[in-house]
């Protein structure tokens, strides 16, 4: 027999990616938005889709939103004017023929490793050689004039049909020709291919929108920029979870709550033009709250908002024993301030992670049945609770190219088992707003990673990234006051600090994180905020053109090791 009161689940996926576009040149430096369109995006509206009364939230960055659309334009360009997309992986695959030139070949089989899909490309035998192939010539660039233009336009086929969605591998018959033929592919199979990617990525936004309409889905999103809303708020927030934390030279970020309130505006009106609706609530980036973060949110008419169940743990002064904090129930109901009408959720820490890190190395099969029973085991312990909720709430992106077939087997089991089971009600934040929930007298600062921002903060890198922005931030503020900027170039120079006040900015400097990638965002992050001096008409600083994180720019590597080539070449 079904429970009187059932335990509320609701599963958040959040998806977000930075600006890779140097809006001034028109050029992308890195093709994660649509490769994530193709395959995460793609395979998770799928599942929603396909498995009846499944249920979720389904966060959008605005950002990405208007990437998504700029992708868009890019291959309406391309089929109606025959203008290559200026993404370069996706023009050297409508290339007719392959560019002769040594170092862009080079850097196109370099492109092609360094953001291949391993765990989806291991199972095809033609792609494995290509890749082996390609890492040959990475470690031997003299041998390129060896290689044949059919390797290179097979590469570019392959390392596409690894990046589709599983789903739409399954479901295509295009694809799946494309996958049979396997080598020797010709022009015309090379266009039709960009077309499945092409309405692969036009569709996202129209089948979400549609998952809405329907009720499977709740739509929310996140501040425009997806900037980390305690600190630009208050830089020493990152000190209430963690004292001693170091901290920027500059005290704090200039004008930050109205910072703060332009991304939400903002957001909401992108979100409104893509959706029709403005959305009930938000996941704010990574999870990060502060009691001056809730304020605002409140004050801006949200419903709802969600962070880490380690933010609970620490408001509520817990202690740090993991074993105590397992056991105990104060995660799953929902809260809100003094005074205020927003009610917060906190996620189920353990649990998410289980799902973004652990059970990619299961059979999809077992992992859902520990899952379910986990969530068994939480409904027996708030039996006695009104209205529980347990919030699971992770990257709808990044975990899935660790699962078996990008989580096909995982996902749409979890779904059905979810949305069958009679103790356990797949549901959304805004369905659980009406529920019983308790007052939280304290908020202490913190996010989804360790209930603290040490993420984004606290680092010889990471503070002197802030120190770049609180400076570049100060002349905007010297510019927009002068008032020499028109309207238009004011919006313009807007919108640019939105992009350079991102997260991700201040995740990778520091820590454990790859040399490569640090370094790719390094340079990401020294070309907007560049582009926000430009934007300002003022000169940029000299130190914006040299690294300021502590590891070696690739391009200099890449320079080196093709020098006997392009000598050779001359």
């Amino acid at each position: 027999m079904p429970r009187d009161n059932p335990l509320n689940v609701v599963l958040c996926w959040h998806m977000h990616q930075p600006q890779y576009r140097d809006n001034l040149k028109g050029s992308c430096s890195e093709p994660w938005t649509y490769l994530r369109a193709i395959k995460d995006y793609s395979d998770m509206a799928a599942h929603l889709e396909q498995v009846p009364n499944s249920r979720a939230v389904i966060n959008f960055s605005p950002l990405l939103l208007q990437q998504i659309d700029d992708y868009n334009r890019q291959f309406n360009a391309y089929f109606v004017d025959n203008k290559p997309p200026q993404e370069p992986i996706l023009a050297a695959l409508v290339e007719p023929v392959v560019n002769i030139d040594p170092q862009h070949r080079y850097q196109l089989v370099k492109e092609c490793l360094s953001h291949h899909n391993y765990n989806s490309g291991q199972h095809f035998e033609q792609y494995v050689a290509l890749t082996n192939i390609g890492q040959h010539i990475l470690d031997n660039p003299g041998h390129l004039d060896y290689v044949s233009d059919e390797f290179f336009t097979d590469l570019l086929v392959w390392f596409h049909l690894t990046w589709l969605g599983e789903t739409v591998r399954r479901d295509d018959p295009r694809a799946q020709t494309l996958i049979k033929k396997a080598r020797r592919y010709t022009m015309f199979e090379r266009i039709q291919l960009v077309r499945i990617i092409s309405e692969q990525v036009s569709q996202i936004v129209p089948r979400y929108q549609a998952l809405a309409s329907a009720k499977s889905i709740e739509l929310s999103m996140t501040p425009y920029g997806h900037p980390i809303a305690p600190l630009i708020l208050d830089l020493h927030s990152a000190t209430e979870a963690t004292p001693e934390l170091p901290m920027p030279r500059e005290k704090q970020y200039p004008g930050g709550e109205q910072r703060l309130q332009w991304h939400i505006d903002h957001g909401k009106k992108i979100f409104a033009e893509h959706f029709a609706e403005p959305p009930c609530g938000c996941w704010p980036a990574e999870g990060a709250i502060s009691q001056g973060t809730l304020v605002v949110l409140n004050n801006s008419g949200f419903s709802w908002a969600a962070s880490g169940g380690a933010v609970l743990h620490n408001s509520l002064n817990y202690d740090r024993d993991i074993h105590r904090i397992k056991s105990d129930t104060e995660t799953y109901c929902a809260y809100h301030l003094p005074d205020q009408e927003l009610c917060c959720f906190f996620r189920d820490d353990q649990l998410s992670d289980l799902i973004g890190f652990t059970y990619s190395s299961w059979h999809g099969d077992d992992a859902v049945a520990n899952f379910i029973q986990r969530l068994e085991d939480i409904a027996g312990r708030c039996a006695d609770q009104q209205d529980p909720v347990v919030s699971i709430i992770m990257d709808g992106e990044n975990a899935w190219e660790h699962y078996h077939q990008n989580g096909f087997f995982f996902l749409r089991e979890l779904y059905r088992r979810l949305a069958s089971h009679p103790d356990l009600c797949l549901t959304t934040f805004s369905d659980c707003l009406q529920n019983q929930r308790r007052q939280l007298n304290y908020l202490r600062s913190g996010s989804w990673v360790h209930g603290n921002l040490t993420t984004w903060i606290g680092s010889a890198d990471k503070n002197r990234a802030w120190d770049m922005l609180i400076q570049a931030k100060h002349c905007f503020d010297r510019v927009i006051q002068s008032g020499r900027l028109t309207d238009s170039e004011q919006s313009v120079a807007e919108q640019q600090l939105a992009i350079c006040e991102g997260s991700d900015w201040f995740w990778w400097p520091g820590g454990d994180n790859p040399p490569e990638t640090i370094a790719a965002f390094d340079k990401l992050y020294r070309m907007h905020l560049s582009g926000l001096y430009q934007r300002l008409k003022t000169p940029c600083p000299d130190y914006l053109q040299w690294p300021f994180t502590h590891t070696a720019p690739t391009e200099l590597t890449d320079q080196a090791a093709l020098g006997g080539v392009m000598r050779k070449a001359q």
